[in-house]
């Protein structure tokens, strides 16, 4: 079943409302001055540390969010949820802080290290069904055990709920730049960061233009903007996990659609070395689509000469003993 608190776009008093419901959970996580990279741009460039948070990334927020929502007598019914990464940590921490039964479908691919993840911050408030080889297997999955079971199913990105409290990233932006931004870089896979920063953005720093980055192998939201509809990719490439998919949220994208400024795509090298780069000159471990907004910005070179430019570090959920894959393609 689905449960719904916010029907319609959120407001920016509701996102207001939501940065306050969670405020005593998530972190506000720090903005940082990057000198290298300032210097290597000439701009004032920014890194939003989203993969601090205690499940090391933004998924927290909207989960969080969606999940306390739920009325006191519908709880026991449980939440369902679909995910390879981030949204299911993001769930697994916050039903066990609700005192909430989860039930996470994840693909019988996923990495160890995930699934362990999940069910350390869940603790005994979940458990995990490793069900097919693919996301979209385990999200079939899901929605049969949640018509079976009645249960509430949380999903990762195309949710007024979910964007809502995504969007609290960008309100703590604009309260920790003394002036603002010039540019705002998200990562975008189903588009409910990009969504939320735009509302907020559009509200509170209109003259700050919010660029949204896909990898070049999954640009789902790029070829639904050129198609003026949310169009379905026949096969992307899941390298960038916390990024890829193939079909982006019809809400996230009616929001999108009115309000990006501009989308790039990054290529898996650039990528690769840029992640390469963040351990190396700033001692930051991040997953791949937590690189993607730092990766774009060579494409920006004339544009931010000058600027002030933040780069929303999405997340930090990454294996260390895949360094040297990584390595391998950055030389490619």
């Amino acid at each position: 079943m689905e449960f719904n608190k916010l029907t319609e776009v959120p407001s920016l008093h509701q996102i207001k409302q939501a940065a306050q419901q969670i405020q005593d959970i998530v972190l506000k996580t720090p903005l940082l001055y990057a000198p290298r990279l300032s210097e290597s741009f000439g701009a004032k460039i920014f890194l939003k540390r989203e993969d601090l948070q205690g499940v090391r990334s933004y998924k927290i927020r909207g989960a969080y969010h969606k999940i306390s929502n739920i009325p006191v007598d519908l709880r026991a019914q449980g939440v369902v949820a679909a995910s390879a990464g981030n949204h299911a940590q993001g769930v697994a921490l916050s039903c066990a802080l609700l005192g909430i039964q989860a039930y996470i479908f994840m693909p019988k691919t996923t990495p160890l290290q995930k699934v362990e993840a999940v069910r350390f911050h869940g603790k005994e408030k979940v458990r995990i069904k490793l069900v097919g080889n693919t996301y979209d297997e385990a999200f079939a999955a899901a929605q049969t055990f949640c018509q079976q079971n009645h249960s509430i199913f949380i999903p990762p990105f195309d949710d007024y709920d979910i964007i809502a409290g995504q969007a609290t990233v960008a309100l703590e932006i604009v309260d920790q730049l003394p002036t603002p931004a010039d540019f705002v870089l998200v990562a975008i896979g189903g588009g409910g960061l990009a969504a939320g920063a735009s509302l907020v953005l559009h509200a509170l720093s209109p003259q700050t233009k919010l660029i949204g980055v896909e990898p070049a192998l999954a640009p789902s939201m790029s070829e639904s903007l050129d198609a003026h509809q949310v169009v379905t990719l026949d096969s992307i490439d899941s390298f960038v996990d916390g990024a890829s998919v193939k079909r982006v949220g019809e809400k996230t994208f009616g929001i999108c659609e009115k309000s990006l400024d501009r989308m790039l795509v990054v290529e898996k090298k650039v990528l690769c070395q840029t992640m390469l780069d963040l351990y190396q000159y700033y001692s930051m471990i991040v997953e791949p689509a937590g690189a993607l907004s730092v990766a774009a910005l060579e494409q920006l070179r004339l544009d931010i000469e000058g600027k002030t430019v933040v780069c929303v570090i999405s997340g930090g959920n990454f294996d260390t003993k895949r360094f040297p894959e990584i390595s391998q393609l950055a030389k490619s």
